[in-house]
């Protein structure tokens, strides 16, 4: 058996300002999902970029984040991890520069990791931490 797909379940406050979030960082909605109709709020989307996916999912499925992490090792806050892999570093630091030009909440600015990785952290309003990098030697 091969896993052909994974897609991550975020716990958000609000589907809709989630995905405006998104979007902001060239994320694109792909489906929302309103089991009472278009006039209900949201309970689950989809958001995507490339073949990455992110399913947002209203006040369930997980736990949101209750201050900002402190890095590498904080269990504490709660919320989603997750690392977005972009093409080059010079993407890392644009990508940084358009979420500051934002005000959204960077974390942690553009650094290059002894592992190999130039990354920053950028965390999402309802506490998920992303990791956004890319490898800085082949």
């Amino acid at each position: 058996m091969v896993v052909r797909h994974v897609a991550p379940i975020l716990n958000v406050s609000d589907v809709r300002a989630s995905l405006r979030w998104f979007e902001q960082l060239g994320w694109r909605t792909r489906f929302v999902w309103q089991p009472n109709g278009p006039s209900e709020e949201p309970g689950f989307a989809g958001t995507g970029s490339g073949e990455a996916e992110i399913f947002l999912c209203r006040d369930g499925q997980g736990s949101r984040g209750t201050h900002a992490p402190e890095f590498p090792f904080d269990d504490t806050t709660g919320g989603a991890w997750m690392s977005w892999f972009l093409d080059t570093a010079a993407d890392v630091d644009a990508m940084h520069d358009r979420a500051e030009a934002l005000g959204l909440d960077v974390t942690m600015p553009p650094t290059d990791m002894p592992w190999g990785i130039r990354e920053f952290h950028l965390r999402h309003p309802d506490g998920h931490t992303f990791r956004i990098g890319s490898e800085t030697h082949g």
